[in-house]
């Protein structure tokens, strides 16, 4: 049955507003990055000069680098851990305790940050110090964040390995592969956009947080959107909103690069 050109024109007015709520605001952000007046909801001229501050401003570019170096540590360590945990579930038979290493390795998809992170702090305070680990810093933030980020992980990486053709592994073993020489020629590159979608979903949530963050960082651990919640607190910069477009823009590049290499990899592939 055909819709008729009303209905169309209902279903595009649906997706219309539905994009324009999504992005309108992130738009409208992006041009009063460039507002020439302190106020950010006031436009008064075209300027760049708030670009310029913010890359003299020492303190959130502090903030920046050590959210980009906690992410992207987060987001390795999450990336390898979550495939071993993978590999566990789909490959491995049944052992004892499989159900629950399994829920195990789910619960943070369900447990409210604020649980995490405040049991991670107790955690931290009471055991920290026998195993040589500051209870607030850097290295409490990562081993939070990867503990966050795992079960995201985990759950990317093993749908896709529940999808994959394991004749193929079983043919190259046929042939005299071991199981380490099957999984790294083999296993790892069908699976490899998988881990790069689980290494950006974690680097993304880990360069997001704020919850967690708070219970752990320190005096020289103030991540961005620690840095960023703060300073909103004490009323809206356009410095802000600076730094908002250009993350959006970083961000909308690394999607773009992703896509491209995703769909290269299909085309070749069916042409192979």
């Amino acid at each position: 049955m055909k819709a008729t050109a009303g209905q169309r024109w209902a279903g595009r007015s649906v997706l219309l507003l539905g994009f324009a709520f999504l992005y309108l605001p992130i738009v409208l952000l992006m041009v009063y990055s460039f507002n020439e007046s302190r106020l950010a909801t006031v436009w008064s001229g075209f300027s760049t000069k708030w670009y310029g501050e913010l890359f003299r401003d020492r303190q959130i570019l502090a903030a920046a680098w050590v959210s980009l170096k906690i992410a992207f540590w987060t987001a390795s360590a999450a990336t390898v851990l979550g495939t071993m945990a993978a590999l566990v579930m789909t490959r491995f038979h049944r052992f004892p305790g499989k159900t629950a290493f399994g829920a195990l390795i789910t619960a943070p998809l369900v447990m409210p940050e604020v649980i995490l992170g405040l049991s991670i702090l107790l955690m931290l305070v009471s055991a920290g110090a026998l195993l040589g680990i500051p209870s607030k810093g850097v290295i409490a933030i990562w081993i939070a964040h990867v503990t966050l980020t795992l079960s995201f992980v985990t759950v990317v990486v093993s749908s896709r390995l529940q999808e994959m053709d394991r004749s193929l592994e079983e043919a190259a073993m046929d042939l005299g592969a071991n199981r380490l020489k099957v999984f790294f020629l083999i296993t790892l590159p069908i699976i490899a956009p998988s881990l790069v979608s689980g290494w950006l979903l974690a680097f993304t949530l880990s360069l997001d947080d704020v919850v967690i963050a708070s219970f752990l960082a320190g005096p020289d651990s103030t991540t961005l959107p620690i840095k960023v919640f703060s300073s909103v607190r004490l009323g809206l910069s356009p410095k802000i909103n600076a730094l908002a477009t250009l993350m959006i823009l970083i961000v909308s590049l690394g999607v773009v690069v992703g896509w491209w290499l995703t769909t290269r990899r299909e085309r070749d592939g069916k042409a192979a």
